[in-house]
């Protein structure tokens, strides 16, 4: 087995070499998965941790992250270094999608059998209460950005014992709260379906909700980046906004797009590759997100025709996506096949493309069906 990850390791570094210089001999195949394949499926997840036991213990989620990724390495194959890591094991603290909404002030809710999520905060009675309280305190909320900062420390401090897993040390420790989910994403965690509703019903809070929401996401990083001694303003910078795709174009323009702006002129110095992630059908906002604030890349979910993306935006603009996490997880190989093999003949293929889930693996996904979308790159992916 060695042997084999030795091979496929020297070429999956071929792909992305030649891929960022510009000339790709083929497409390369990303996936994008997390802890929650351990937690979520009863198989892999012997010990029968919660996510709530997860997120409260920085040793167990220590643990159950450095398993995931032994098993990432090991069992899925895709274009990534595969078997123990070379230079050590790159953790990171992990609260999912729950810590900017948690920051400020959302009950997070933990469901048996799913991953957390943030409970509205905002309801009628209460929805000035951001504005009366003001943008929290960065590092000591007394709550999940203190614990996000805690388990940054407690993981560095094992880095400096020397620290091992199989035999590999921790090569590097990163927190949450250095991206954003989005400002209207986040307001529709806070408001739930009352957020598209304001955007009809009541503009003036409308705007004045993402107008703080914007600003505190800015606060946030803006305090983090210093800390850490990071630049303000960076040569790449991805954010994400998936709730997007529940409002119309003209909606976006006149609510949300002024927030997008604002977070790119803070944090992006226009150099390298900007990059905005979308689950969902947003397609029609990809044009106007290119074309005013630009947008170079573009992470896609589902439901969502590449081929017709990449003619409307030309080849220069990097688009991700594949088959669904739906039918990756469930099959047939056969299916899986014939769905990859169709993308990657159409012209999707006629600018820069990576192969990869649409959208974050699903737990319960055999590996194998994950290979069948890979071997299908490796066969038809090449330019």
């Amino acid at each position: 087995m060695q042997s084999q990850f030795a091979e496929h390791n020297a070429e999956q570094q071929r792909a992305w070499d030649a891929f960022h210089a510009g000339r790709p001999v083929r497409v390369p195949v990303r996936i994008s998965a997390n802890p929650r394949m351990i937690l979520l499926d009863p198989a892999r997840n012997a010990d029968r941790i919660t996510f709530e036991q997860y997120t409260a213990d920085a040793d167990i989620m220590l643990r159950v992250q450095l398993a995931f990724q032994y098993w990432f390495r090991h069992e899925v194959w895709f274009d990534h270094e595969m078997g123990l890591p070379t230079d050590g094991w790159d953790v990171y603290v992990d609260f999912q999608n729950v810590y900017e909404a948690a920051w400020l002030g959302s009950p997070v809710h933990f469901p048996a059998d799913n991953c957390p999520y943030a409970g509205s905060l905002l309801d009628e009675d209460g929805k000035n209460r951001l504005f009366d309280r003001g943008i929290p305190d960065p590092f000591d909320d007394g709550g999940w950005m203190r614990r996000n900062w805690d388990f940054y420390a407690a993981w560095q401090e094992r880095q400096r014992q020397g620290f091992e897993y199989q035999g590999r040390p921790i090569h590097s420790v990163s927190l949450a709260g250095l991206g954003t989910d989005g400002p209207f994403t986040l307001a529709v965690e806070l408001r739930g379906e009352a957020a598209c509703l304001d955007l009809i019903l009541d503009p003036e809070y409308a705007h004045r909700l993402l107008t703080y929401l914007t600003e505190a996401t800015i606060v946030r990083l803006r305090a983090y980046r210093e800390r850490l001694g990071l630049p303000i303003r960076g040569r790449d910078f991805t954010f994400a906004d998936d709730s997007i795709a529940m409002i119309s174009a003209d909606h976006f323009r006149e609510f949300v797009l002024p927030c997008h702006r604002r977070l790119v002129e803070t944090f992006w110095n226009g150099e390298g590759e900007l990059m905005v992630h979308l689950c969902g059908d947003a397609s029609r906002h990809f044009p106007v997100l290119a074309e005013t604030l630009g947008v170079t890349a573009f992470d896609t979910g589902f439901p969502i025709d590449l081929q017709q993306v990449r003619e409307q935006l030309g080849p220069d603009i990097l688009l991700q996506g594949g088959p669904t996490v739906s039918r990756l997880r469930d099959g047939p190989i056969r299916q899986i096949e014939d769905e990859t093999r169709s993308l990657l003949n159409g012209p999707v293929k006629n600018g820069r493309f990576i192969l990869c889930e649409a959208n974050n693996l699903a737990p319960g996904t055999p590996p194998e069906h994950v290979r069948a979308m890979y071997e299908m790159a490796r066969k038809h992916g090449h330019y």
